[in-house]
């Protein structure tokens, strides 16, 4: 593999110029912005390297889908999103987030990390293959998606519609990290789930003056009662069945949650916090972060919040919250759950619209294919890999492969302070050409 190495190297500032013109591009999937341009360029992107592409309409955005050699040995099959989250708030970037920018060995861009570092990693990696050896040992798909931002709500579509298609012998999913301190990459076997839902709670037919707050109930207040009723101070979620599914960790498991090396200090001086929650530690701390459910309050809207005041006693009174699932759990009947503990309370006139919701997956980590990508990485980072079983976040994993065998491993460009789906997203440059090359590794591996 050196000659391939040395190639990415040499030409690691073009494989930087294809990034930044792929982050350049809006395509935020929520507001319909820049998705039809980002399609096209991806779909351009992908000709480049002979890729016999193909356009796959659904009732959304259309999924990218391609195919490279069709030879006896294996398949392998990337999957990644070319839609981005929205850049808000804008106030808070310190450069323009669709005009991507290079300091301090960092790239800045809304989407470098989530995903189009991975998604264009992935594209160099076969470049510079092709152009050491001609041809790869393998046969490779490309399933590029335009809605993981919000929600996937036709890759299930893909895969029940194209079988075919999906078949592969394994999936490099989407993208992982690496730490910053140690630069130690993450490997991901699988992700959590999420149940996201919005709860309503409505009082008078109109906001009202507060001193009618006497005698006429207040939506807020009721709200606020309903969702104390969710979760004590313990963090224990109080909602009957809750945890009833989920499947005790095994003894791997825990192995490979102790192998994390997860910086404390680093994590409250970045956050600004002087502790976590219950002042956990160690591999506790680990284990909360990548195998417990959570359930979290992410917004909360209701009457006057601009400047100065307003006397008011507001009509209606909404929250989101997030429920994060792990193995066995899933967000159908939570959300049933949810409505059932809501009705048993004495809150059965409260609302609840349910959004997206994703079931956790994982890949079985004695698979053949896992071991190959751990070598792949070994050859590449002086650093050993974390191997982490579950990651914090959700994929629609499941959506694609419920109904398959096929294993799917995350590794990625992103490192565990790129600022996700925030203001300043980025990638370390040195970061973003190790993940070509351990994406080409696996290529030549796969076999």
């Amino acid at each position: 593999m050196e000659k391939v190495f040395q190639y990415i190297d040499d030409h690691a500032d073009m494989y930087i110029d294809w990034l930044i013109e792929a982050c350049n591009q809006p395509s935020v999937s929520a507001q319909n912005r820049g998705m039809l341009e980002m399609k096209e360029l991806v779909k351009r992107f992908l000709k480049n390297i002979n890729v016999e592409v193909e356009e796959l309409t659904t009732d959304g955005y259309p999924i990218i889908y391609g195919e490279l050699g069709k030879s006896h040995g294996k398949t392998l099959t990337f999957y990644n999103h070319y839609d981005v989250q929205p850049e808000d708030p804008i106030d808070q970037w310190q450069s323009d987030p669709f005009k991507a920018s290079i300091r301090e060995g960092k790239i800045f861009a809304r989407g470098v990390a989530d995903n189009k570092g991975n998604l264009i990693a992935r594209i160099c990696a076969v470049h510079a293959y092709q152009q050491v050896y001609g041809t790869l040992p393998i046969n490779l798909k490309f399933i590029f998606e335009g809605e993981e931002e919000v929600g996937s709500p036709h890759l299930e579509f893909f895969a029940n519609e194209h079988p075919d298609k999906l078949q592969t012998d394994g999936i490099i999913w989407e993208g992982g990290s690496r730490e910053v301190e140690s630069k130690r990459p993450h490997v991901g076997l699988g992700v959590k789930g999420i149940c996201y839902v919005e709860l309503v709670c409505k009082g008078a037919n109109m906001d009202l003056h507060s001193s009618e707050a006497a005698i006429i109930e207040n939506p807020a207040w009721r709200l606020i009662w309903a969702l104390s009723t969710l979760k004590n101070e313990q963090e224990e979620i109080l909602i009957e069945g809750f945890y009833d599914d989920i499947v005790p960790l095994s003894e791997l498991d825990k192995k490979f949650i102790g192998s994390m090396i997860y910086d404390e200090g680093a994590t409250k001086k970045l956050y600004g916090i002087d502790s976590f929650l219950k002042n956990v530690s160690g591999d506790i701390l680990k284990e909360r972060l990548t195998a417990e459910p959570t359930c979290t309050i992410c917004g909360i809207e209701s009457g006057y919040i601009g400047e100065g005041s307003k006397t008011v006693l507001p009509s209606i009174a909404k929250v989101k919250l997030d429920f994060r699932l792990v193995p066995n759990q899933s967000p159908e009947k939570i959300a049933k759950l949810l409505r059932n503990h809501l009705d048993k309370h004495g809150y059965s006139d409260i609302e609840i619209n349910q959004g997206h919701g994703l079931h956790p997956f994982n890949t079985n980590p004695k698979d053949p294919f896992v071991q190959t990508v751990l070598e792949s990485i070994q050859e590449v980072y002086e650093e050993p890999p974390v191997i982490l079983r579950n990651l914090a976040g959700s994929s629609p994993m499941y959506k694609m492969l419920k109904n398959t065998d096929i294993p799917a491993v995350q590794i990625g460009v992103a490192n565990l302070q790129s600022n996700y789906h925030a203001p300043n997203e980025n990638i370390f440059v040195e970061d973003y050409i190790q993940g070509i090359k351990a994406t080409a590794a696996v290529i030549k591996n796969f076999k």
